[in-house]
């Protein structure tokens, strides 16, 4: 081998970026629901994920910013689930109803903590714009959602469906409680009893 000539490590391909950045939001996602972000220390987000905090530092500037990574991912996936459920239903009614369907299916988990955007916001909302921008942007999408759903003449009724199941999220979090969904959608029901819903225009009225 010639002199002065040092082995340089091979650049990483865009799947091995992908791959680390998939790695590292899924430990530190599992790691702060379970713990809460302050409890989690940069040392354990290194031992989970399996990579070096170099490497780690180079996707990311700050543990901040990959929290706000973790709940933007989140927010995607979070809401692309409620809406492969909801979409299972032809009936537009039965379609709200179905938000408290796929809620008490989510409480039910083993692994269910509570609202993460509510419990990070209670940990650094007060002190991190950063975070407080992301739980309200998950929020806001979360109502724009379920207004969607809803007849776009009755907003009141997109607003108590919104406020029943944030409601039962919290509750379902802090009681462990499952069964609150049931009790939210009976609410619901007896709500859009009275009102008729419906995703286009009535040609008739």
């Amino acid at each position: 081998m010639s002199k002065g000539v040092t082995d340089v490590p091979a650049a990483l391909t865009a799947e091995q970026k992908a791959d680390d950045r998939g790695l590292l939001l899924d430990a530190t996602e599992s790691l702060i629901y379970a713990n809460g972000v302050q409890a989690v220390g940069m040392d354990k987000i290194r031992e989970v994920s399996g990579l070096s905090l170099k490497r780690i530092y180079s996707m990311f500037r700050t543990k901040e910013d990959i929290v706000v990574a973790v709940l933007r991912r989140r927010d995607v996936r979070w809401r692309a689930d409620l809406a492969t459920f909801v979409e299972g239903f032809d009936d537009p009614t039965r379609r709200i109803l179905a938000i408290f369907d796929w809620l008490r299916n989510w409480f039910g988990d083993t692994g269910f903590r509570g609202c993460a955007w509510v419990n990070i916001h209670g940990e650094l909302g007060a002190s991190s714009t950063a975070i407080l921008d992301e739980v309200r942007m998950h929020k806001q999408a979360f109502r724009e959602q379920i207004t969607a759903l809803t007849d776009a003449e009755q907003p009141e009724i997109a607003d108590t469906i919104y406020l029943l199941a944030e409601g039962a999220i919290v509750t379902a979090g802090i009681a462990g409680t499952p069964e609150i969904a049931d009790v939210a959608r009976r609410a619901a029901e007896r709500l859009l009893s009275g009102c008729r819903v419906s995703t286009t225009p009535d040609r008739n009225s």
